[in-house]
């Protein structure tokens, strides 16, 4: 495994960190059996970074890492392992529209009380870094929820503050990168979504902000293992991201990627990865893993030699400006 400045925040992040979603739901059947052994493999092979959030499973996820650290930590396996989590705003529109108020969607009681569970999932007293898992660019002139989680910092209750970036506008989150406002951003950048290396990723470099990678796979399609006729259980909740006709267009794509990728010795999974880390803002990828074999692929891209410039050069043609794709065709 090698490892990276996580920003200017003093401790190095590895390259693949753990997506921990799929170990607490919504990705079809999944044995905690398989996700704790899945977790210990990861963290065994140096991986020293996990991502979770509040509504991964209503807590499931995060119970689960905690039972590993435990179990670890009782096993006398005291590496240090940091552990990210994310509170979702109060009930409303997913993501809040510009008629949200930020007080009422974070307000600082609902935020007390979701910090404080965050923490007994956990079996902490102080998370290493809370992001509040979606935004608006509505709240970026007055972005009261990130003045309160900077007084939770100051309390000692987190460590660092970031934030998960609303799938529509990822560059909602630059003004704040720019303002001091947050530690990490959390963003989507893969081979189809190449936007934020427009702007988003320099100006984290810039500000020393650790940027957190998810949907490096594009949910799995940039991995090359489906077809135009994969199914999903029913209650993964990839039924609805490739509605209609969205994975058929995928795949197509996904195949045009193949072609580039002939002769690389890469494996689409594996340039997926060494693509998104060929950008020097990013701190770590977190790819879903959902047991041991997964850990010991994703695990394993970090040791790869690095994406020869001419190739991710050639990738950059699958940019795909999907527009609406989240909430429609």
């Amino acid at each position: 495994m090698k490892f990276r400045p996580f920003g200017k925040h003093g401790f190095d992040c590895s390259e693949i960190g753990f997506g921990a979603w799929a170990i607490g739901g919504s990705w079809g059947q999944q044995a905690d059996a398989d996700s704790i052994a899945a977790l210990h493999r990861a963290l065994d092979l140096g991986c020293n970074f996990i991502d979770t959030a509040a509504g991964y499973g209503n807590g499931r996820s995060e119970k689960l890492i905690a039972q590993v650290l435990r179990e670890r930590a009782g096993a006398g396996k005291n590496s240090r392992i940091r552990v990210a989590t994310k509170t979702p705003p109060g009930p409303g529109p997913w993501p809040p529209t510009p008629y949200c108020r930020a007080d009422e969607r974070y307000s600082e009681k609902y935020v007390r009380e979701n910090v404080a569970e965050r923490l007994r999932n956990l079996g902490t007293e102080r998370l290493d870094l809370l992001q509040l898992h979606t935004w608006t660019r509505a709240w970026n002139r007055n972005p009261t929820p990130f003045k309160l989680l900077r007084q939770l910092q100051r309390e000692g209750q987190i460590g660092l503050v970031g934030v998960s970036t609303p799938e529509h506008d990822q560059n909602s989150v630059i003004d704040l990168m720019r303002g001091g406002w947050v530690d990490a951003v959390q963003v989507i950048y893969n081979l189809f979504e190449q936007e934020p290396a427009a702007e988003l990723l320099d100006v984290a470099r810039e500000c020393g902000v650790g940027i957190i990678v998810r949907v490096v796979f594009d949910e799995g399609v940039l991995t090359g293992k489906f077809t135009k006729d994969t199914k999903f259980a029913p209650d993964d909740f990839r039924n609805n991201y490739f509605a209609g006709d969205r994975l058929g267009r995928a795949v197509v794509r996904m195949e045009e990627i193949r072609k580039d990728l002939a002769g690389s010795g890469l494996t689409p999974a594996q340039a997926a990865l060494k693509f998104v880390l060929a950008h020097p803002a990013v701190s770590t990828v977190i790819p879903g893993i959902r047991n041991v074999a997964q850990a010991d692929a994703n695990c394993g891209a970090s040791d790869l030699p690095a994406m020869p410039s001419a190739l991710a050069e050639r990738l950059h043609r699958h940019n795909w400006r999907r527009a609406f794709w989240y909430a429609g065709k």
